[in-house]
Formats: structure tokens, sequence, C-alpha cells
């Protein structure tokens, strides 16, 4: 029996990545574009259920995704009805209207998102029930626009609602320090911030910017297209649940990373990674050994997220190895512990978690996915907080947010929760093994 995951699209850059995921995904367990089996190995198909219903109607067996695309303009998904993927999707797991979000937070969450957030409830209920062992929900969206950020927001605190016992993680693209969408970004991700700081056990954060970078120096693609970052989003994306989907001596899954990575509830925000990046041209000249590939999910040009690990330290991390990876490799890990122990908090002593899968990406001997809960998290916060400061002190743009209905409240109470969230972070940076010690001997 296989934990299943519902996945929810949302919004343009949601249903653009998902498309880039369920790509790689019909490709890693040997499926065509039609969802048919069309691989060689029965360990293809052995779990794809975690992400697939089968469907045995006539004919051979049909693999339909347990997904939901939601977007507020038809666009999109229309381009995905009439694309490559047109016959994979079950029709009646689109869900558009015409009105658009408008870039507008408030447009997503409280007016447009409202009224239709009762139809979309009822899509996911349909696929949720059709599970034997419901493990959660992935929500991909980004944070910037108004579809993605205001109603992927209402659609967090609704599935908490109906589900609570259930895992909510989200992939979440972030504004990125100098690639600007649109002008109001600052509002709108500190608005989904304050929203996912309750409402979601892991967010795994994404910003454009850090893509750029791989793709340009590393990849030596000179003008990446949106295309070509959806495609490193989805190496993460496939790496994360690799562990539910193939066999492997250490397995893991979207509970057990919760429970390792997750030390405070308030501080669920993951900073993915991604190992071997290299130039397709030079691929004949490289040989990753383990302690390489895992000495690289550590370094600044490999996360997928613009921060850098040096400037905090890692409450926790996850690593997740694919291909033939010995169980004894995990030294690897530890050693790098050893090597960078100023980097790792002391107060939690085994603090990175492995997962061994056997199985790896296509095309690849061997790969590796880390997901990091770094304090330097807090470098992301505090940029989006100056530039939403800078707007908000002279409430610039603000009239189209409370023309929607909302309260100039909400935007006081997302700043402060997101200084809150900063001071913890950096509390926990600067805390150390001692300190609580001498502190108990002196109440005794």
């Amino acid at each position: 029996m296989s934990r299943e995951i519902v996945n929810i699209q949302v919004g343009r850059a949601g249903n653009q990545v998902g498309e880039a995921f369920w790509k790689m995904l019909l490709a890693e367990h040997g499926l065509d574009d039609a969802g048919m089996y069309i691989g060689n190995d029965p360990q293809q198909i052995a779990r794809a259920s975690v992400y697939f219903t089968q469907v045995d109607s006539s004919g051979p067996t049909k693999y339909v995704p347990r997904s939901v695309q939601v977007d507020l303009e038809s666009g999109v998904c229309n381009r995905l009805r009439s694309g490559p993927l047109g016959q994979l999707f079950r029709p009646d797991t689109y869900f558009t209207s015409d009105s658009g979000a408008g870039n507008n937070w408030a447009k997503g969450y409280y007016t447009e998102g409202a009224e239709l957030i009762d139809g979309i409830l009822d899509i996911v209920r349909r696929q949720s029930e059709a599970t034997e062992a419901l493990q959660g929900f992935q929500i991909i969206h980004s944070l910037g626009g108004g579809t993605g950020a205001g109603l992927g927001s209402l659609l967090l605190s609704k599935l908490r609602e109906e589900y609570p016992d259930r895992m909510l993680s989200t992939f979440s693209i972030l504004p990125a320090p100098n690639v600007s969408e649109t002008v109001v970004e600052p509002y709108n991700s500190l608005l989904s911030v304050h929203q996912l700081v309750d409402n979601c056990d892991l967010t795994i954060c994404i910003d454009n910017e850090a893509l750029y970078d791989i793709a340009v120096r590393t990849l030596k693609i000179k003008s990446p297209a949106y295309k070509d970052l959806n495609q490193l989003i989805a190496k993460v994306m496939c790496g994360v649940s690799t562990s539910l989907r193939f066999p492997g001596q250490l397995n893991g899954d979207l509970r057990k990373l919760g429970m390792n990575l997750v030390p405070f509830p308030r501080l669920h925000f993951l900073i993915p990674s991604f190992a071997p990046f290299y130039d397709p041209k030079a691929r004949t000249f490289q040989r990753f050994s383990v302690s390489e590939l895992t000495s690289s999910l550590f370094e600044k040009k490999n996360l997928l997220v613009a921060s850098d690990p040096r400037f905090g330290r890692y409450l926790t991390a996850a690593c997740i190895f694919r291909g033939k990876v010995s169980s004894h490799e995990e030294s690897s890990v530890a050693q790098l512990q050893r090597k960078n122990s100023n980097l790792f908090v002391e107060w939690i002593p085994d603090n990175v978690s492995v997962s061994l899968c056997s199985v790896p990406p296509v095309g690849q001997p061997q790969a590796a996915v880390a997901l990091a809960n770094s304090t330097c998290m807090q470098e992301l916060f505090k940029r989006n907080l100056d530039q939403f400061a800078l707007m908000f002190k002279r409430r610039a743009f603000l009239h189209w947010y409370t023309g929607e209905g909302m309260d100039i409240m909400e935007f006081t109470e997302a700043e402060s929760n997101t200084q809150d969230l900063i001071s913890e972070y950096q509390q926990y940076q600067e805390a150390t093994a001692e300190e609580e010690e001498v502190e108990a001997d002196s109440e005794q």
C-alpha cells in the first residue's frame, strides 16, 4: 500500500512548474505523455500510485495524475490541455475562471478566490476520497502574484481546516532580490508568508534568481527561459518524493521529513539544493563520488534560494541520495558536519538525516537532493520586509487591496509576524548548548 499525495498547482507559475514536474515524473515511472506504461522495469510502476490513480476501464492500464490545476485565468490551463500532456489529466480536475486576479493578493484571497474555493475543494475532496492512505497535499505556487499567493493561501487555510492531520507541503516560488516580476510583489509575498507560517507543515522555498545563476553559471545556458528554470525545480520536487515512490535501504516520506526537519513549528521554511548540476557538454568528464555530492549539496551555488548558508547555522538538514550509494557512505555526511561544525547548531546533536534510494534520476547514474532548515532564511524575509516597509510607509498601492475589502490591520499584522519570525531565527542562531544549562543550574 502506498501513501498517496494529492498535487495542487495554483496560478500561472504553479501550473508551468507543475507541467515540468509531471513530465519528469512520467519519465521516471516509464510512462508516456498519455499515461500509458512503456517501460521495462516492474520497479517503475510498483509504487506509481503515490502520484497516479490507475484506471483500467478498457484496454491497457492508464495512469492518471492525482492532481488539481487551478488558475483564475484560463490561458495556462488551456495551454496544458492542448499541449503534449493534454491526454494525461482528468478533464474535471481543471478549475479556471476568466476574471483573473491581476497580481492582487486580496482578489485571490477574498473576492474572486473566495467565490470559487468551494468548487476547488470539491475536486480536491474527490481526489482524496479515492485514496487508500492519504499522506498529504503538495501545493505549487508563487508568492509574488495574485492567484498563486492569494488563492494559494486561502486553499492552504481551508485544507488545514478540513484535513488537520494530513501533511501540507508547499513548493513556494519567492520573489527574487534583483529579478522582479511585478511592483506589488513585496505586499503579496509578505501577506502569503503570514499565512504560510500558521497553515503549513513544510514550505520548500525557491527563487528565480538562484535558478538563473545555476542556469547561466553552471549549465552554461546564455539566456535561460522559464522552461529551463522549471526543469531545475522539477528535479528537486522529484527528489523529495523519491523514497515514497521507489524502494531503498533507508526510506523517508513527507511525515518523516517534517519530523526530522522542523524543530519548532513556525520555522518550517526549507532551502532545497540538488547535485550534480553540470554543463551537458561536459557530462562525459564528470564523475562524482558520494563525498563530493555531499559537499556540493551544502555549497551556495547549488542552492535554489538566493541566500548564503555561511551567514547562518543549520538547525537541521535531510539528504536524499539516489542511485548506487552504499549505506556506509552515510559517513560522508558525518565528515562534512565535523569539518564545518561551526555551521551546525550544537544543541541538536545528529541534525542531518539521510535517505537512500536505489533508483537514480533518468539519464544520471547518481544524484542527491538536500533540504536544509538554516537560520540564513532570515535574509530572505528581511529583504522582503524592507521592500514591504518602504511601500507601506507611504501607503502606496493600498487602495487596490482595501477596495477588495481588506483591512489595513492585516498588513500591519503580516509585518509584525514576519518581524517575529526573523527574531526567532536570530535567537536560535545565537543559542548555544551551554547557556541553557547555566540557566537551569541557577534555577535549582
